[in-house]
Parts: structure tokens; C-alpha cells; sequence
């Protein structure tokens, strides 16, 4: 029976369009810091390179890197050896340049996330890169998401990222709920969907922003959209008693 509501950060409660602005402003922060030695483009590879690197960590080991790994790695590619404070400057620049280039709450991602709190305990599970669990926090805090929340678990913060086990082994534990009580939703058929389900949980897929899963899911659950999961809400509360 579900007991529990979880749900995903990027592609569920939030959504992306400015990446690109954020790899410029990184790009920038590094040149700049250099005066030069390193023109913007030169940058904007070596960023390349890291996320690349993140992105084989996350698959291939499913563990995360953070934004002082990003520095390392940029620092490698381009040969240089950062000062101190050059190197600090930098994890903060890129920690902090999604607060700078936000992405925006899906349409009602607010209200399904107060609905499920008012009948569930709520958490977050969200594997995080170069922005690291601390500024999702405070995109949260200032979209008023943050109050729903229970507990936010970040991949950064636990070292492994989802679907890996401990992912959602934590959040039941600080939810003082079973895993297999837990209804986590998603829009990664590889982590979010196959991550429950590893623990014996109920997947609820989100394709309202990346339907790429939408035919080929485990999930107990698709949602289109939020209003939907609204709609569809006592579906859920009918798996309180077990189906």
C-alpha cells in the first residue's frame, strides 16, 4: 500500500531552458578568473569535457560529482593549476549560476505537491551535477515548495545517486515508512522508475516534459501532466488500503 508520496526534481517538478546561458556564465567565470590566458571557447570545452565526465559517472557508477570535481576537471583539461581562491570562486560560480539562470516550475507542480502533502508524507529525491543539492534547495525555498517537504534527498549529499537503493532506503527511513510503501514520481524510466521498483515501490511516470518513456515503463502510474495527477488523485488513495 502506498504511504508515501516522493518525487523528482528535473523534468517533474521543474523544467530546463537555459543551459546553454549557463554553461556561457561558467565559461565566462573561468576566462575571466585567467584574465584571458583562456579565451571563452577554450572554456566552453572544457566544460564540455567535465560534463561528459559527469554524465559517464552518473551512468556508468551511478554516483554524482559536484561542482569542485567540475573545477578539477576543467583545471586538468586546460593545463592550469588554480590558486586557492581562484579554485573557491570557481565551485562557487558554477554551484550557484542556476540560480542565476533558473529553471522554472512545470505548470501545476505546486499544487499537486501541496495536494500530496495533505494526504501523504512528501519528500524529494533528486540526483543533482554541477548545480549541487544546496542551490535546488533554494530554487525550492523560493518557489514555496520547500514547506511540502518532509526531507529532500540530494545524490551529492549521499554519494550515490538514484537507482541506486539507498536513494529512496534513506528517504523511507526519514519518512519512518517502508520503501515498498513509498509512490515515487519521475520522468527517468532508468532511475526514478527502475529505482523503486528495485525496492519493492510503486513508479509513477511524469511525461509531461520527456515522454521518452511513455510505452516502454514498469511504472504503476503515467501522468501527462500535474493536473492530471490531481484528476487521477484518488486512484492513488485507493492503493492506501492495498490493492
Amino acid at each position: 500500500m502506498i504511504k508515501a508520496i516522493t518525487f523528482d526534481f528535473w523534468g517533474t517538478l521543474f523544467k530546463d531552458a537555459f543551459g546553454k546561458e549557463r554553461q556561457e556564465y561558467r565559461a565566462k567565470a573561468i576566462s575571466n578568473i585567467l584574465r584571458g590566458a583562456v579565451s571563452l571557447e577554450e572554456a566552453k570545452e572544457a566544460l564540455s569535457i567535465a560534463a561528459k565526465e559527469f554524465a559517464r559517472c552518473h551512468i556508468e557508477e551511478q554516483r554524482t560529482l559536484n561542482p569542485e570535481d567540475a573545477v578539477d576537471i576543467v583545471s586538468l583539461h586546460l593545463g592550469v593549476e588554480f590558486s586557492k581562491s581562484q579554485f573557491d570562486f570557481l565551485v562557487e560560480e558554477f554551484a550557484t549560476a542556476i540560480l542565476v539562470y533558473q529553471p522554472e516550475p512545470i505548470e501545476g507542480a505546486i499544487d499537486a505537491v501541496k495536494l500530496a502533502y495533505e494526504n501523504f508524507p512528501v519528500a524529494l529525491i533528486s540526483d543533482t551535477g554541477i548545480s549541487p543539492g544546496r542551490s535546488l534547495q533554494k530554487l525550492l525555498d523560493e518557489y514555496e515548495f520547500s514547506q511540502y517537504f518532509s526531507f529532500c534527498c540530494y545524490s551529492d549529499e549521499v554519494g550515490v545517486s538514484k537507482p541506486r537503493p539507498i536513494m529512496f532506503e534513506l528517504t523511507a527511513e526519514k519518512l519512518n515508512v517502508r520503501p515498498e510503501n513509498i509512490l515515487h514520481i519521475g520522468d527517468l524510466e532508468p532511475t526514478d522508475i527502475k529505482g523503486i521498483k528495485e525496492v519493492g515501490g510503486y513508479g509513477g511516470l511524469f511525461v509531461g516534459v520527456n515522454d521518452k518513456y511513455r510505452n516502454d515503463t514498469r511504472a504503476d502510474f503515467i501522468f501527462q501532466s500535474w493536473y492530471e495527477f490531481i484528476e487521477r488523485f484518488s486512484e492513488i488513495e485507493s492503493f492506501v488500503s492495498g490493492r
